[in-house]
């Protein structure tokens, strides 16, 4: 998948369970959450990537939706099947936080040569757990404080 999205030009930052994980945190998931930076343009390369993969909207009356343009440029969440497996494209995380107000709190990572993507920083993944209080949440803030004090540890 992000080697998909790099390919075209999709501008996003990689939050949730796979940018913990890219951070050190010791954490499974099983889908790969994105903030896009919801611009026409932008959207536009986003919607020939899923394309390319594939990718409706997990329906649970097994409807095929297509993603489509209006719907990605807004705030909600698009949880999408792909061929390559779940992939959840977020207009806002938290309290309205979206790819212009996330993009400085987020670092590059390099994935595999050539493929290189911005994720989420530790700080800002737990300030947004905080922030919406679900359970799966809260269970996930001290996997991540452990990996902040790793992180943070004098070698």
């Amino acid at each position: 998948m992000l080697r998909t999205l790099r390919r075209h030009d999709v501008r996003f930052i990689v939050v949730g369970g796979v940018a913990a994980w890219m951070s050190g945190a010791m954490v499974a998931t099983i889908d790969l959450d994105i903030v896009h930076e919801r611009s026409s343009a932008n959207v536009a390369r986003l919607l020939e990537a899923l394309s390319e993969m594939s990718a409706l909207h997990r329906d649970p009356a097994g409807r095929k939706i297509a993603p489509a343009a209006d719907r990605l440029q807004g705030p909600g969440h698009n949880l999408l099947a792909t061929s390559y497996g779940p992939l959840d494209a977020l207009g806002v995380i938290g309290a309205n936080r979206e790819y212009s107000f996330l993009l400085p709190k987020s670092r590059t990572v390099v994935v595999e040569p050539g493929v290189d993507v911005r994720i989420l920083d530790l700080e800002t993944q737990i300030e947004i757990k905080e922030e919406t209080g679900r359970a799966k949440d809260r269970a996930m803030i001290p996997l991540l404080r452990e990996a902040l004090r790793q992180r943070d540890k004098p070698s």
